[in-house]
């Protein structure tokens, strides 16, 4: 009778530290924020580490984010990396994580000024998907009312269209276009002037869970892992990008 009791405490014991599987979908490819193949960067750090922190086991997916936003409409996976409650998807959303500061970027041949978002609609823009609803009003108006306006699923594309000469203005963020360059220099002459413009705020994404609960929960492994110092270290190891 004891041997059983034990045995059947230590099944109960098992099963309760098991840590609770949570598939979330990032994007595809984009360093220093993920390194798809790698399975690591800043953001996605942040988000497995807070994940843990809260008792869950990180099943991740890779995809561009339209995909990742039907597979979540049809269950297939339980939250969305960076978004935010502008996506207008139903969800439940996470404390904000990180901030993207986005930018435009052009030529400097082509010898643009751009002073405001409204500036683009004069121009061929490519931004990353879901941009014309993450980047706020102003910019969903000028990519609706812009025949030339149109969005990427693979970040690298819009380094390959700037320097190419074939688009008149990129949007994304400045860590990630700086990124690419050296994975297209080969095709693409990269080392051709280009003028910045920061027309965005800073971005915050969030991450969009369909329970609830498991949103709640995420929240509290995102505050642990900033009270403990670990948020701030993962920051800096990535310093460098």
């Amino acid at each position: 009778m004891i041997r059983h009791l034990l045995l059947v405490s230590l099944f109960l014991l098992s099963c309760t530290c098991a840590a609770e599987k949570l598939r979330i979908g990032f994007g595809t490819h984009k360093p220093p924020y993920i390194f798809e193949q790698e399975k690591r960067g800043l953001e996605y750090d942040i988000v497995v580490q807070a994940a843990m922190a809260a008792g869950f086991e990180v099943e991740p997916f890779f995809a561009p984010m339209e995909r990742l936003h039907r597979m979540q409409e049809m269950s297939q996976i339980d939250a969305i990396a960076t978004t935010n409650t502008r996506s207008g998807v139903p969800a439940h959303y996470s404390k904000p994580y990180i901030e993207y500061h986005n930018v435009a970027v052009a030529l400097a041949s082509r010898k643009l000024n751009l002073r405001s978002i409204a500036d683009l609609g004069g121009y061929s823009v490519s931004a990353f998907q879901r941009a014309r609803t993450l980047l706020g009003t102003e910019f969903q108006a000028m990519a609706s009312n812009n025949p030339q306006y149109r969005e990427e699923a693979q970040q690298i594309a819009r380094n390959r269209l700037l320097y190419s000469g074939r688009i008149d203005v990129v949007v994304g963020d400045r860590r990630i276009i700086q990124y690419f360059n050296r994975e297209v220099s080969g095709v693409v002459d990269t080392r051709q002037p280009v003028s910045w413009f920061t027309l965005f705020p800073p971005t915050p994404y969030q991450v969009a869970f369909r329970l609830a609960e498991q949103r709640d929960r995420f929240d509290a492994g995102l505050d642990a892992l900033r009270k403990s110092g670990e948020y701030l270290a993962i920051e800096k190891k990535y310093d460098n990008y």
